[in-house]
């Protein structure tokens, strides 16, 4: 593994550390790059180009001069893409011209791209000490370092005054460690890191020639991680406590509900048995009825059989 210097804003040597080779010391794979660097370039396109087509442009409704006769050759519009001020054949319209690149491809071009510049020398770990934004503190800083060209400068959120230190400089690009990409690497001479964001280093205390201890890639980075990560399982908790809620909520309304089911079904019950009841006593009616009826049908019956028999007799 590789070790660099760490030096301050004074050119001044301040520590070392140490270059992970998985990241610095790779062989480059140039025709990922290419591709990477293609793709990253033709997300930045509008797109918003636009033509009008022979149908979109005004006019051209009739016909210019009738189809036979003139000498001319035979026209329709005078909008069609042949005359001037006609509309374009296969006209350019609004599109998109993103292309998707798979994650691994995107990671593996940047360490390409560290691994290229950390080759030629060209990868530098500064700790900036600005009291206050100075763009001549800044323009000082970079010819103490020795450092000529385009320049990229990786910083955290939390170097402000190295932000407003560097923005005024036309040949210095600076981006946080999580915006970090193959393109803007190969587009400077230099990278300059910090102790904060460079990935994958082992970092030995200020006036110490010998590394220590690892440090986590990029740390600006992975706090803003452990940020998100606190703030989603402080969103789950509460969360849970909501869907804990509703489910009791259900739970009483199932209950209530079903009591409410168990009520309704006695009521039904009683009803039934009243229906019952009053469908048997009006069963026993009818059953009296019938036999009266009969009773009557038969004394009916005898006194014609009288009547018949005085008849017969008288």
């Amino acid at each position: 593994m590789a070790e660099v210097d760490v030096r301050d804003a004074t050119g001044k040597k301040a520590g070392k550390v140490t270059l992970d080779d998985a990241t610095f010391a790779m062989v480059p794979n140039v025709a990922l790059m290419h591709q990477v660097v293609t793709a990253q370039l033709a997300a930045r396109r509008a797109g918003t180009q636009s033509t009008r087509t022979r149908a979109e442009v005004a006019g051209g409704g009739a016909k210019p001069w009738r189809q036979k006769g003139t000498g001319r050759a035979r026209q329709g519009s005078i909008r069609a893409p042949h005359w001037r001020g006609g509309g374009v054949t296969h006209a350019p319209k609004p599109r998109s011209y993103a292309q998707r690149t798979p994650k691994k491809m995107i990671r593996l071009a940047l360490r390409s791209a560290l691994s290229d510049r950390a080759a030629d020398g060209r990868v530098l770990v500064v700790d900036w000490d600005f009291d206050a934004p100075s763009t001549r503190a800044a323009v000082a800083a970079l010819a103490a370092l020795e450092v000529e060209g385009r320049v990229l400068v990786v910083l955290t959120a939390e170097d402000e005054a190295a932000w407003k230190s560097f923005r005024n400089l036309g040949h210095v690009h600076i981006c946080e460690a999580r915006e970090l990409n193959a393109y803007d690497v190969l587009a400077s001479d230099w990278v300059l890191f910090t102790r904060e964001t460079l990935p994958t280093s082992t970092v030995a205390p200020p006036g110490s020639d010998a590394p220590e201890t690892p440090v986590a890639v990029g740390n600006a980075a992975k706090s803003a991680r452990r940020s998100s990560t606190e703030r989603e399982s402080q969103i789950g908790e509460a969360g849970e406590g909501e869907a804990e809620a509703g489910v009791t909520a259900a739970q009483s309304a199932r209950r209530s509900s079903t009591e409410r089911d168990a009520q309704i079904g006695e009521a039904g019950e009683g009803e039934a048995e009243a229906n019952v009841t009053a469908r048997r006593s009006s069963t026993e009616r009818d059953a009296q009825i019938g036999e009266a009826g009969e009773g009557e049908a038969k004394a009916n019956v005898t006194a014609a059989e009288d009547h018949d028999t005085q008849g017969e007799f008288s």
